[in-house]
């Protein structure tokens, strides 16, 4: 028989898995890959976000946001200008095309929201919120050190 903790944690990486699986397949049909929607919407919330900042944020390594970048670079979602303050920093901007498709992912996300808290009540929406920041604040140090 399972430990619980080791089943919550189960469920929170299936439940990601799924939400993302779901959305991903949503948004190939405008060209986006496997985990760039992240991206988009960070940098649409972050208009002139770097790099860096970015992978700390979406807690991913510096390679794994270059390559993506690159890409939506590439597909023309985003734009990057060489930091004025910090000539080895990018500045990342989302483009006309970026930030429509960052509505869509919005109402997806939206919708995906709908379906999991279905039938919760306001209190249990909170409890859900205050227990994973918990446990995200509780893995912040180990994080940070595999950053080292």
């Amino acid at each position: 028989m399972s430990n619980p903790k080791h089943l919550i944690l189960r469920r929170l990486g299936s439940l990601t898995r799924t939400i993302h699986a779901i959305v991903e397949s949503e948004f190939n049909k405008y060209g986006l890959k496997r985990g760039q929607f992240i991206y988009i919407i960070r940098i649409c919330e972050n208009p002139g976000i770097n790099q860096m900042t970015l992978s700390n944020i979406l807690k991913v390594d510096k390679t794994r946001t270059a390559k993506s970048i690159k890409k939506l670079v590439e597909n023309e979602f985003i734009t990057k200008e060489r930091d004025k303050n910090d000539a080895r920093s990018f500045l990342l901007y989302p483009t006309d095309k970026g930030q429509e498709v960052y509505k869509k992912i919005i109402k997806e996300e939206n919708r995906q929201i709908d379906i999991c808290f279905k039938g919760f009540n306001d209190s249990e929406k909170e409890i859900i919120s205050v227990l994973l920041s918990k446990m995200t604040n509780n893995l912040e140090e180990d994080w940070k050190n595999l950053k080292r």
